[in-house]
């Protein structure tokens, strides 16, 4: 520990998935054998985090033992505040495809939660299942703390690293990577680079794991050994600190007076955790044809309907292409899901332009989209050689309810009033 701070400065990772993780800022911290003793040592507290029921299937169940300074529930009533970009109206229904450029950094000092924009959801208000998508862009560090009761968070960084500062350790996150917070956790966002920009997704729902394989077997996709968790680490800071929680849609602030960043062990197996998306092990077609985007899923979200995802998080990394007699960018097609696409880096292979490393799209559920023009007529003259796609990075958020943009989205500068022409010159070219 940093003598001169009172801050533990263990930054190691945990790797592993959905495993009992147990780890201690401060030897003998973690109790053995036994999760709430009389007396902790240290003079910690004992305090349980429940990410699920407790009458859930023990397969199911994600809950976190902690030994803290405080307990959290050692704090002020809270009083709502005011966050003109988060939440706020949905528009009216739209069943039209929609894309946005990217938002710019701002000018003023804005940190991670200032800098949150909510473009769409499935819901207003009460949250017990759905999704709601937010980007954000910063160019401060926070000192507030912050956490949502509303559901976990998987934050895809997009311009600029983030340091996670929890309750349950530090998570360094670059673009590239992806974090997940899970709901109620107590965090803070450090700009190490001073500026970031990137996309949020709020999971309402069950939370994410990883997806079945299936006929895959038992390697591919994502593995959870690349999967990391932080270590303990804590702040003994006893000085005024605002803590800000999103309940309900809503912002609500108090004071302590010390920091609640003073977990100073713990164990179980709701955590924050990061992924490095080179990991993803992809696989595809080596005949003809295209397998479902499916197996491009990193994260799945379930509902009680088998295979009818709240949440998938689906990636289009860099791959090989080598079927024979296809057309082999996406193809055109309509979906009961509705699909947000963003773009980390590179060039998406389906659009020629007009989709940015910032930017995002909206195709709601059973509207026709696919390949814009340019990309199709390029890729049905192209020489099936066998062809690496390289240098980009798209991802989607996915899910069975119906995601509506918020009246901000719609009133947005923006959004591309001109999306409908990139199909323009998909004319008929029948000729039996």
């Amino acid at each position: 520990m940093d003598k001169a701070t009172g801050t533990a400065t263990a930054e190691r990772l945990q790797s592993g998935f959905g495993n009992e993780f147990a780890t201690e800022a401060i030897p003998g911290a973690l109790p053995q054998g036994r999760n709430s003793p009389q007396r902790p040592a240290h003079g910690l507290y004992t305090e349980q985090l429940s990410g699920t029921p407790f009458t859930v299937p023990r397969t199911e169940a994600r809950r976190t033992w902690l030994y803290r300074l405080r307990p959290s529930a050692n704090h002020p009533p809270y009083r709502r505040i005011d966050h003109a970009s988060l939440a706020g109206p949905l528009a009216p229904p739209n069943p039209n495809r929609l894309r946005w450029s990217p938002l710019p950094i701002p000018a003023a000092p804005t940190d991670f939660l200032a800098g949150l924009t909510t473009m769409f959801a499935t819901a207003e208000g009460a949250f017990d299942h759905g999704v709601s998508v937010h980007l954000y862009a910063a160019n401060r560090s926070m000192e507030r703390i912050f956490f949502t009761a509303d559901g976990e968070l998987l934050i895809v960084p997009e311009q600029g690293a983030l340091l996670l500062e929890t309750e349950l350790g530090r998570l360094r996150v670059a673009p590239g990577e992806i974090a997940v917070i899970p709901r109620g956790i107590r965090f803070r966002v450090v700009l190490p680079a001073g500026t970031a920009r990137g996309y949020l997704a709020e999971n309402h729902g069950a939370v994410l794991r990883l997806p079945d394989l299936g006929p895959i077997g038992a390697n591919g996709l994502a593995n959870p050994r690349d999967f990391l968790t932080p270590t303990a680490w804590f702040e003994q800071r006893d000085e005024p600190v605002e803590v800000v929680q999103k309940f309900l849609g809503t912002l609500w602030t108090t004071t302590l007076g010390h920091s609640p960043l003073d977990v100073v062990a713990w164990h179980g197996t709701l955590a924050p955790y990061k992924y490095d998306l080179a990991t993803f092990n992809a696989v595809g077609s080596i005949g003809f044809d295209h397998p479902d985007p499916s197996i491009f899923t990193v994260l799945t979200a379930p509902t009680a309907t088998p295979g009818r995802a709240n949440l998938d998080f689906v990636i289009f990394p860099p791959r090989w292409l080598v079927a024979e007699d296809t057309f082999r960018p996406p193809w055109f097609h309509r979906n009961v899901m509705n699909e947000c696409m963003g773009l980390i880096t590179g060039v998406y292979d389906g659009k020629a332009e007009g989709f940015l490393p910032g930017g995002f799209s909206l195709h709601p559920m059973m509207s026709a989209h696919g390949p814009d023009a340019a990309t199709t007529e390029r890729a049905e003259a192209a020489t099936l050689a066998p062809h690496k796609i390289d240098g980009t990075l798209a991802f989607m958020f996915e899910t069975a309810a119906v995601l509506r943009p918020t009246a901000l989205a719609m009133a947005s500068a923006q959004l591309q009033s001109g999306y409908d022409t990139v199909w323009n010159g998909l004319g008929k070219r029948f000729a039996p």
